[in-house]
């Protein structure tokens, strides 16, 4: 059986970006204004005072120094806080489309292909805009492709989740050429107003073709030789915001239904999965970790992907080893791995070995070796 190879990879980035120094004057702006107006409260120990956030601290804490949004005037204004985004109408292209429309066009034109190549397009990312229809739906008759798609969620590891099921395809026959896209609005479940995880995320998209190889046209495709996946159940990520919110007398909106987490047991528990994951992976393979050329990982917090490159090579990791996205981009879910194999590639020569790795809520891992043909 022929080979299954990853032919193109598209971007799309958001046209604003915020800063740290302008989410740190944001946030602080909205604790003062909170601790003026809640000072009696705060006073007789009934609520407790918010602390400012600094730009060190968000530094130190995750190696982010500035994300993209799909808006800012939103999220920068004290008094809302979140992402400023006009309900369209049913007849207008929805905003994740229109994103992954984008991503996807760059995609197919890195790999030669037009929409009658491509048989089934995959949307796999953490947040989706409606139940149904579909997003892959929505975005496959935008782009004019034939054939099916759908949607999936696993959390951060939802590209490297959709990539194997894209690879499967058309291991399997169902498939010749599969389009596989991120589209992220991270802000929409971001709580602006959390100090331990206000500077988190950002907003992209990200799209991926896999196909067979001896269909390929592209001079720049990677040979996929491995995928493994992985989830455990864990509460430590969490997001409760869903259509049966409004069944709660509680209602909807509220903080505790957006993002959440307990940060230093994630950091505990997933590194050590992850590294354990990718290094049986690599045994299994028969490949030393020396072989290794680059590691393209999901893009969450610098100090995971130090210590999960280390615990996999046995030493520090290089910045050519493990590229870093994050500083500019911040967490993009699913898409951050993407970026980082989409931006730091082009070096890669033939026979070269590298893992696209992510790893999230759920918990969730999702490793995929490839060698550049």
């Amino acid at each position: 059986m022929t080979a299954i190879v990853i032919s193109g990879t598209g971007l799309y980035t958001p046209p604003e970006s915020i800063s740290n120094a302008e989410l740190v004057a944001a946030f602080n702006t909205y604790v003062d204004n909170y601790n003026r107006d809640n000072a009696d409260a705060i006073g007789r120990g009934e609520l407790p005072a918010l602390a400012h956030s600094s730009e060190e601290f968000i530094l130190k804490a995750s190696g982010i120094k500035s994300r993209y949004v799909v808006n800012k005037s939103g999220v920068l204004d004290p008094e809302r806080m979140t992402p400023s985004i006009p309900e369209r109408s049913n007849d207008e292209p929805s905003v994740q489309c229109e994103m992954a429309v984008a991503a996807a066009r760059e995609a197919m034109a890195q790999a030669g292909k037009t929409a009658s190549d491509i048989d089934a397009v995959i949307v796999a990312a953490s947040n989706m805009q409606r139940p149904y229809p579909a997003m892959a739906v929505e975005i496959q008759a935008a782009l004019g492709i034939e054939g099916y798609g759908f949607d999936m969620n696993v959390a951060c590891s939802s590209a490297t989740f959709g990539i194997q099921q894209a690879r499967d395809a058309i291991a399997n026959g169902s498939a010749r050429c599969v389009l596989m896209l991120n589209p992220e609005i991270c802000s929409g479940h971001l709580n602006f107003r959390d100090r331990d995880s206000h500077f988190i995320f950002g907003d992209v998209c990200t799209a991926v073709i896999v196909e067979r190889e001896d269909s390929a046209t592209s001079s720049d495709c990677f040979r996929i030789l491995d995928s493994k996946l992985q989830t455990m159940y864990s509460n430590n990520i969490r997001n409760n915001f869903g259509f049966l919110n409004r069944g709660d007398e509680s209602g909807i909106g509220m903080a505790d239904k957006l993002f959440v987490q307990e940060g230093r047991k994630v950091f505990k528990e997933v590194c050590p999965a992850v590294a354990k994951q990718m290094s049986e992976q690599l045994e299994r393979l028969d490949i030393p970790p020396t072989r290794l050329r680059r590691m393209w990982l999901h893009q969450a917090n610098l100090s995971m992907n130090h210590l999960i490159a280390r615990k996999v090579l046995g030493r520090e990791a290089t910045d050519e080893e493990a590229p870093t996205i994050l500083d500019e981009y911040a967490n993009t879910s699913s898409a951050g791995s993407v970026i980082a194999f989409h931006k730091h590639r082009a070096d890669m020569g033939s026979g070269d070995l590298g893992v696209l790795c992510s790893f999230g809520a759920g918990y969730s891992i999702g490793s995929v070796v490839l060698e550049k043909c």
